[in-house]
């Protein structure tokens, strides 16, 4: 009656080794180390630069552990230390390495924690959770996106267009941005009305009226209000996905980047010291050109010649001078899209998607020129660095590739940015917050503090009301926190106060399913049942009850976590977590150990589980079982 087949014991020790196992990693602490990550987008990490660090750090006889390179989620080396004092010295050591010119650096050499569990455990996955910024210290920053100047910078981009558009239709007429209007001035009344027409088919985002003004006749265009808010909803979300990309660079596991409002974005990076740092890597401009080559300077002559009239000089890859044109055909703000692909030769190429108007513009600047050399320029700190120069083989569109890319990774790296190398509308940060690593060391310590008299408090009770079956309880509580704690620790999900605090929770209503059992079984004895039959039906009876206040608690952390936000969300998320988990330990963990424990006896005669008050002739009597 009261057994489980073997094969149910051998998966239950199973799963609960295996909680062992990925709780275990959040006890081993973490470890002094530097991340070295690019601080452009024209400068790759490789493999190669591991020989360099440790040639650098051999060098100044600084020890280190060990030096490794990591593709995920940027290509990045980190450099593990055995203290604090060899990770500062190792830091100006290789900012002076790595970045010779102070003035424009190259590489980001940033402090950062590594897990210091055992290797093997890491190549399991058996990974610490990630702390918040509440418990790990760091640095906080809200940022302000400013939604007119990315309205702006449309109505700017969109006149270049409308320019481009009246110009293949032979057009001639005057294209001003007024506010944030287009003017459009055409003297002649057919022309005028012929222009109104192809802008209205041309430009649906934007309404076009004529409107008779004191100096003459004029078209004027508006962004629609519809227009006006996917402008403004994507500039969030292209600067969030930008923001993502760059603090990535800094080594910040887990950071927290999500909107505020309607043109607000936090930050919250944990285990970051440097706000100045921070900061700088926020701030980062990029803005994307596409230049013709000034194909009339003879190669190899860049340096020693004078630039033409028109043209400027850049450098490309390690220095390779090139001298492009002024004129820029389009920019970053018509790109829609751009993926890594392959051309006809099975050579890296990538595929990139312009807008109508950019389409247009690229189709009529490349018509005559086939045959000729384009660059794609990136400018950042305001510095130019052409990205790549290929040949255009044919007319382009809305639609075309870049060649001659050399590598996968090139093509990749550069696909990247053109998604997501520039901020989509300019930010300000309005507040910074530093919280300090012994604020947070001080907040670890009271959050465990609480959670270990909790579940103190909870074990002398239940061990003491309900005797062996308490301790019973206990032990599945002790495995439900052992679970939760791996679940989170797979899922690499970030612990706050809020979730340390979710925990607790979990630990009270966690014990709640095994006071039901323990009662329906004191209430089966009662009613004269047999004390293996008392089991049984105490724990399948019970298992009801349990569903239902369970599964009402779970909707309430859901609806938490789907409208909820930041610290809310993670309470939520630790919360439905614990459920799940106290569900299986109360349930089938507690009934394996009883049925361990108890199910091999033939005759059972007795239960440690305390006084059960039984009923006798009107008089309560009370009977130890």
């Amino acid at each position: 009656m009261n057994r489980y087949p073997l094969w149910k014991y051998i998966l239950v020790a199973f799963v609960v080794a295996l909680g062992l196992l990925y709780t275990v990693p959040n006890f081993f602490g973490d470890q002094a180390a530097i991340q070295i990550g690019s601080n452009k987008a024209t400068v790759k990490v490789d493999p190669g630069m591991v020989e360099r660090v440790q040639k650098a750090l051999e060098a100044a006889k600084i020890n280190y552990e060990n030096v490794t390179f990591d593709l995920s989620p940027v290509p990045t080396v980190r450099v593990r230390f055995h203290s604090n004092d060899e990770q500062a010295q190792a830091q100006k050591v290789l900012e002076g390495a790595l970045n010779p010119d102070r003035t424009d650096p190259s590489y980001i050499v940033s402090l950062t924690l590594l897990p210091a569990s055992p290797a093997w455990m890491t190549r399991l996955h058996a990974l610490p959770m990630n702390l918040g910024l509440d418990l790990r210290g760091g640095v906080h920053l809200l940022l302000q996106v400013d939604m007119k100047g990315a309205v702006d910078k449309r109505v700017k981009s969109t006149s270049g267009e409308v320019r481009a558009a009246m110009r293949k239709e032979n057009l001639r007429g005057s294209v001003t941005v007024v506010g944030e209007n287009i003017e459009v001035r055409v003297q002649e009344d057919a022309a005028r009305a012929k222009t109104l027409n192809l802008l209205k088919d041309q430009f649906t985002e934007m309404q076009f009226v004529q409107l008779n003004a004191s100096d003459g006749p004029k078209l004027v265009g508006s962004l629609t209000p519809a227009a006006i808010k996917q402008i403004q909803d994507n500039a969030i979300s292209q600067n969030i996905l930008t923001l993502n990309r760059r603090v990535n660079e800094l080594g910040v596991a887990e950071p927290i980047i999500q909107q505020q409002g309607a043109d607000r974005i936090v930050v919250q990076l944990a285990g970051v010291s440097n706000q100045a740092e921070v900061e700088k890597i926020i701030g980062r401009t990029a803005t994307l050109e596409v230049r013709m080559v000034d194909e009339s300077v003879i190669r190899g002559t860049e340096l020693s010649g004078t630039v033409p009239f028109g043209s400027e000089l850049f450098k490309q890859g390690k220095g390779v001078p090139v001298v492009l044109r002024k004129e820029v055909i389009v920019t970053g703000d018509s790109i829609t899209n751009a993926q890594a692909t392959f051309d006809e030769n099975q050579q890296p190429a990538v595929s990139i998607d312009l807008t109508s108007g950019g389409g247009n513009v690229m189709r009529q600047s490349t018509r005559d020129r086939v045959g000729k050399l384009m660059a794609i320029v990136l400018f950042e700190k305001n510095r130019g660095e052409v990205l790549s120069v290929a040949t255009i083989q044919e007319e382009l569109g809305s639609r075309f590739r870049i060649t001659n890319m050399g590598s996968t990774e090139a093509a990749n790296e550069l696909a990247l940015l053109l998604r997501a190398g520039s901020l989509a509308a300019p930010m300000e940060i309005i507040e910074t917050r530093t919280v300090g690593p012994s604020l947070g060391a001080e907040n670890i310590k009271k959050g465990f503090n609480s959670t270990l008299y909790g579940f103190a408090a909870i074990a002398v009770f239940m061990i003491a009301y309900y005797l062996l079956m308490g301790a019973f309880s206990v032990l599945a509580l002790g495995i439900n926190v052992i679970l939760l704690i791996a679940l989170l620790s797979l899922l690499q999900a970030t612990l706050t106060l809020p979730g340390i605090a979710a925990i607790a929770l979990t630990l009270g209503m966690a014990i709640d399913a095994n006071v039901l059992i323990n009662e329906r079984i004191r209430e089966e004895l009662r009613n004269g049942a047999k004390p293996a039959e008392a089991l049984n039906t105490g724990f399948e009876k019970a298992w009801a009850t349990i569903l239902d206040s369970n599964i009402t608690t779970l909707i309430a952390g859901i609806a938490l976590f789907a409208f909820g936000s930041g610290p809310v969300r993670g309470f939520a998320v630790v919360h439905c977590l614990g459920i799940l988990t106290s569900m299986f330990s109360a349930v089938v963990v507690a009934r394996a150990m009883v049925n361990l424990y108890y199910g091999g006896r033939k005759k059972l005669h007795s239960i440690s589980i305390g006084q059960v008050w039984k009923p006798a002739n009107g008089v309560n009597t009370e009977i130890k079982v």
